[in-house]
This record gives C-alpha cells, sequence and structure tokens, in this order.
C-alpha cells in the first residue's frame, strides 16, 4: 500500500480547533463523498458517513478536532492572554508561532520569571505584532481561537507534524473507506467534534446510532525515546490494539478478533496498556446498555506538541487493520 502523503499533509494543514471544525468538516466531507452512500451532520457537527451493509451496526470514530487557545483578555498595549483548548503544556509552547482562522499571526511569549519551573499558562501571552488595544481588535476578538503553526514534514519513515492527534486517526479512516467496496457490516464513520475537550461529540453520536459495536481510531504514546516511562509501545512496530486506557477496558472478544485478523494477515501489531489518556472509545462503549468496543492506535512521539511524530508503516498496518476487521463478520 502506497502511503497518500499529501492526503495527510492536507489533513493536518486544515484549521480545526475543538468547537471550531466546520472548515475539516468541509474538507472530509468533500473528500469522502463519492465513496459513501449517505452524509450528515447532526446538531454538534460530527459528520457521520454511512456505508451500508447488512450486518452489524459498527460504529468508527476518529475525532477531527486539534487542540487550541482561546483569547480571554486583550490589554491596552495589544498582547493576548488566553486559556487551554485541550491539553497544552506552557513548557512546549513557549515561543512557538500560532495562527488563527483568519490568518492572523502570533508568538507566545512569557512575562519574566526567575523560576522557569513555575511556568502556567496565566504567566503567557501572545503577541500578535501591534501597536495597541484597537489595532488587536481590529484581528482578533475574545473567544477567537489560534493553533499552533508548523510545517508539514516527512522522511521514507516517519512524517513530523502538527495534530497527528488526531488527524491520523481520520486519514486512516478516510483510506479505510476507500478500500471498502461492498461493505459486510452496516458502517458508520463518524468524524467527531470536541473529543479534545471530553469526548463529547462521540457521546451524542453514539446514541443517535446506538451502534452495536463501537471501534476508535486515535493516536497514543510511545515508550521509546531515551529514558521514557516503561510503555511497551513503539514507532515502527506495527499499529496498537488497545488493551486499556483511563477511560475504557477494551471488549476482550473485540480486541482478540482484532489480533487474530493482524496475525492471520501478517499484520504488524502491538498491544498497548495506556495508563493515563482516553479516547472516544471511553464515550461511545458507556452508550445506552453499553457497547462493545476497541481501539485501534497509531503509536506517536511528542503528542500535543508542535511537531508530533508517526511511522509511515505504522499509519498503514492501521489502515490494513481496520479494512480487514470491517470486512469481516464479527461475532462476539
Amino acid at each position: 500500500m502506497k502511503f497518500n502523503s499529501q492526503l495527510l499533509r492536507e489533513l493536518v494543514s486544515v484549521y480545526g480547533p475543538s468547537g471550531n471544525e466546520n472548515i475539516i468538516r468541509d474538507y472530509i466531507k468533500k473528500e469522502i463523498g463519492d465513496y459513501v452512500d449517505e452524509i450528515n451532520v447532526d446538531d454538534l457537527g460530527n459528520l457521520i458517513a454511512r456505508k451500508k451493509g447488512n450486518g452489524k451496526k459498527v460504529m468508527i470514530a476518529a475525532h477531527m478536532d486539534q487542540i487550541g487557545f482561546m483569547i480571554t483578555d486583550i490589554d491596552d498595549k495589544g498582547f493576548l492572554r488566553f486559556t487551554n483548548i485541550g491539553g497544552i503544556s506552557p513548557y512546549i509552547t513557549l515561543s512557538q508561532q500560532v495562527i488563527f482562522e483568519n490568518g492572523t499571526l502570533g508568538v507566545i511569549s512569557a512575562e519574566p520569571m526567575e523560576d522557569i519551573s513555575k511556568l502556567k499558562l496565566s504567566n503567557m501571552f501572545i503577541d500578535i505584532g501591534v501597536n495597541n488595544k484597537e489595532e488587536a481588535e481590529k484581528l482578533v476578538d475574545i473567544g477567537d481561537i489560534c493553533v499552533y503553526k508548523s510545517e508539514y514534514g516527512e522522511n521514507d519513515n516517519v512524517v513530523f507534524t502538527k495534530c497527528l492527534d488526531d488527524r491520523v486517526g481520520c486519514f486512516v479512516a478516510i483510506e479505510t473507506i476507500k478500500q471498502i467496496n461492498t461493505p459486510v457490516n452496516d458502517l458508520y464513520f463518524v468524524f467527531t467534534v470536541q473529543e479534545e475537550v471530553g469526548l463529547r461529540g462521540a457521546k451524542t453520536s453514539a446514541y443517535r446510532i446506538n451502534p452495536d459495536i463501537g471501534i476508535a481510531i486515535d493516536v497514543t504514546g510511545s515508550g521509546d525515546t531515551p529514558k521514557a516511562k516503561t510503555f511497551a509501545v513503539g514507532l515502527n512496530k506495527g499499529t496498537a490494539i488497545k488493551v486499556k486506557d483511563n477511560s475504557i477496558l477494551t471488549h476482550p472478544k473485540l480486541r482478540q478478533i482484532m489480533i487474530d485478523i493482524a496475525k492471520k494477515n501478517d499484520i504488524s501489531y502491538q498491544l498497548e496498556v495506556l495508563e493515563f489518556g482516553g479516547t472516544d472509545s471511553g464515550a461511545i462503549h458507556l452508550t445506552k446498555e453499553g457497547v462493545p468496543s476497541g481501539v485501534i492506535s497509531i503509536p506517536t512521539r511528542y503528542v500535543h506538541s508542535t511537531i508530533e511524530m508517526a511511522s509511515k508503516s505504522d499509519i498503514i498496518n492501521s489502515i490494513k487493520l481496520l479494512t480487514k476487521l470491517l470486512l469481516d463478520d464479527i461475532s462476539l
């Protein structure tokens, strides 16, 4: 399978922080329109694409939103104060460039501090290069959101870019949609909103769909960098089949089906026991009477930074596993 660099480059380049997913939703809708039977957008903004089949109703969720910074105040000199949208580290954020939906650029800096270890977002500000509040308010308003600005890069092994969390999950879902011509199961591919602020889109869309089975596609961390915390997941070792995180203990039968499919089809895989974080599966599996759910994870270094890194081969193996799984008669 050839790696579709152009698609991933475009996905990570589209603005779409939590609560403002319109642009990325329109991009994905256009990309998959010719490959699905139905497309709907629910009241919260989730994009729900159906490929009709006669088997079980399967919901596949990948979140469209990315982390960002919401403006809370503009001072007399035009400097912007902000709060976080999703998980943001002040140390990663310091001196980074950001961009607003309208194209306004800024750099994040901080007040002078004797002890940098005490740095908090409340000590930081965004400089958009204006002279006063009046000039700033012509470009930015209270409540506007900016995101990290960085360039996409790649080599033969990996990609380097912002917001692989979770545009790479969207990438896997889109490429899988294109691989499946005659579905065995009734497939609902959901590109969810507001995952980074509490799995909100997955909760409402799962309630609407009421699936028999749920599968989330998202990033996970890695334990393969120098002196990293012990974690048996690393790049170039295959797609990761989740066992647990803070939001879910994955369904054992569904997890075993994923393992058996990977083995049968020579798909490289690794098992993921994550001691923090969560994915859309955390909301899906608690819907109504409960939904047997699992997760296919893409091992990723430097999650929630300006430059996240993932292996091309791991991404391809994730597509292969998801495709084979959805073409299988899933009997739990």
